[in-house]
């Protein structure tokens, strides 16, 4: 890059900057001004949040979209010559910016932000030069005939060279073993096969997010969550059902043990569980609770030498297959305790293939189990599953005696890992609708040119390299911030962000493809369908938006 071309890249970004700047004090504003209207008595009540809950909505989104924006920003920082690079980030960070501004404007009287105040910030010159310039369909257009010219199928990485040296394994992993058996999978709602169940397991990516010490991959002195992030996008970018999620019923799973459990409950399961020699699911929904964990009511109840089970649950993925299910529960009858009054059990039973399956206990308790049919994620199957009567033994309580009415907070430390990696898993999916639409458009000849030629799909590759890129370098940040101790919010921030991203890219793919995209023999009507149900689990987007971002964002203003 030339020293002149340097230097105006180096003001736009200055100009960029300071336009994310100023959106984070508006929405800073904003967030004070539903803080106002839900106190009382001069202190806040999180109660009365919910009679503002479009504005807290959208104040979610905003913060999530200006915080890829703002990773993206960084990252290109990080490749100053890299021309693509550059060109892919401003124009993102202008489209969210401009995008952010009008939604701002819209409830601009309700948020407390001043009359005109967001039209005098787009229509400051130097601004409105960036966005006009970033924003040119001229722009986008020729960010796309070089994504086309070079066959981008990503941008760099900025990744250590071992977390690459693991990517390569897993890529490898995705193209031979994973994506070959995912079409058949998919249309036939087949289990995973054992093969790859047994490949995945050689491989060590049932053991990403658990200690060396356990016989798993993470460092024991430092947590290490990139590495679960690349391994996480790879086997999603061969399939959600059938790979990208077998390591996250794991992982949610071993967070829970060390958060909560005992020396010897650890020193049992996590090996277990690190070398596949024990799969797991994660029963927390129930069919009245959805995303309220705080409300689960299966009754867990003390007897001689454990507890009984007595309830249901629903969406329990991958329970017929698995030999341990992590079960919240309440274990006590006073309702005023809330979800102080929930804990975590580790049941066991066997493995069971297909879509139904009933265990008997010799004591007489049962657990009954039927598959969800659904329109994607298939592979691992989700249940609704109703125990009876079911017996667990007292030493399968996660903590014993001191982890009774800790098992929402277990369950707490297990998800914020779940949603880093659920961004990843949707990361994954957009890489490969991605890398379809990219192949498509240089093959396919309409009108007697190749799609690649015209204008409006040169725009939409670039827009979803961009896009899948800020969901990517986004989750790297989260993943360092997490590791350093910190983090937490922005977890709930990139699974929002990227999880709408994957609905919209993976849609834009299935469009380029035209009719033969909505045919099932396409890979990207998969893609389409898988990256529905991203927005669903691990936190609905709705609750996670309301409850999680917006009342901690609210509470801290």
């Amino acid at each position: 890059m030339k020293p002149e071309s340097v230097a105006h890249t180096e003001s736009v970004h200055a100009v960029a900057s300071r336009l994310h700047g100023e959106l984070r004090r508006q929405i800073g504003l904003g967030l004070r001004q539903i803080r106002r209207f839900c106190e009382k008595n001069g202190k806040f009540d999180p109660s009365l949040m919910d009679r503002h809950q479009q504005l807290c909505y959208e104040l979610a989104l905003t913060a999530a979209e200006l915080s890829a924006a703002g990773a993206m920003l960084r990252y290109a920082g990080e490749w100053p010559d890299d021309e693509l690079v550059q060109g892919i980030a401003l124009s993102f960070a202008a489209e969210t910016y401009h995008g952010l501004i009008e939604r701002l404007g819209i409830r601009a009287s309700e948020m407390g932000l001043g009359a005109g105040s967001l039209t005098a910030l787009e229509q400051r010159a130097d601004v409105r030069d960036y966005l006009d310039t970033n924003l040119s369909a001229e722009r986008w257009e020729a960010l796309g005939r070089t994504i086309c010219e070079q066959q981008r199928l990503r941008l760099p990485s900025s990744l250590p060279e071992e977390i690459e040296i693991v990517r390569d394994s897993f890529q490898r992993f995705a193209d031979e073993v994973v994506e070959p058996q995912a079409e058949r999978i998919h249309r036939e709602d087949l289990d995973i096969p054992e093969s790859l169940i047994e490949a995945a397991a050689e491989l060590g990516c049932f053991g990403t997010s658990i200690p060396e010490s356990f016989g798993g991959l993470q460092p024991d002195d430092r947590p290490d969550s990139l590495a679960m992030i690349v391994v996480t996008e790879e086997l999603s970018r061969g399939s959600l059902g059938a790979a990208g999620s077998l390591i996250t019923r794991p992982e949610i799973a071993a967070r829970a043990l060390l958060a909560g459990g005992t020396k010897k409950q650890r020193n049992h399961w996590l090996p277990l569980l690190a070398s596949g020699e024990k799969l797991c699911a994660i029963s927390i929904t129930e069919p009245d609770t959805g995303s309220d964990v705080a409300a689960v009511s299966l009754a867990a109840r003390k007897v001689e030498g454990g507890w009984l089970l007595n309830g249901g649950k629903t969406w329990c993925t991958f329970a017929g297959r698995s030999e341990l299910l992590v079960v919240l529960a309440r274990t006590s009858r006073d309702a005023s305790l809330g979800h102080r009054g929930l804990s975590l059990f580790l049941v066991e039973k066997p493995v069971y293939a297909g879509h139904e399956f009933r265990h008997e206990q010799e004591g007489g308790g049962s657990l009954t189990g039927k598959a969800i049919a659904t329109l994607g994620y298939r592979g691992m199957h989700s249940f609704d599953l109703f125990f009876e009567d079911y017996f667990v033994p007292e030493e399968n309580l996660v903590g014993r005696k001191a982890g009774e009415g800790k098992g929402f907070y277990y369950t707490m430390a297990g998800f914020t890992g779940g949603r880093i990696q659920t961004a990843a898993r949707a990361t994954g999916v957009m890489q490969a609708a991605f890398e379809q639409a990219l192949r498509y458009a240089g093959e396919r000849r309409v009108f007697g040119h190749a799609l690649a030629d015209f204008q409006l799909s040169r725009v939409k590759l670039a827009r979803m390299l961009a896009w899948l890129t800020a969901s990517r370098q986004f989750s790297y940040e989260v993943a360092r911030q997490l590791d350093a101790g910190g983090g937490q919010m922005e977890a709930n921030l990139v699974k929002l962000f990227s999880c709408r991203a994957a609905e919209w890219l993976t849609r834009e793919s299935m469009q380029l493809h035209g009719g033969l995209g909505y045919a099932e023999e396409s890979m990207v009507s998969r893609l389409f369908v898988d990256a529905r149900v991203l927005s669903i689990f691990e936190g609905a987007e709705e609750t996670l938006a309301l409850k999680v971002i917006a009342r901690q964002l609210v509470e801290e203003a």
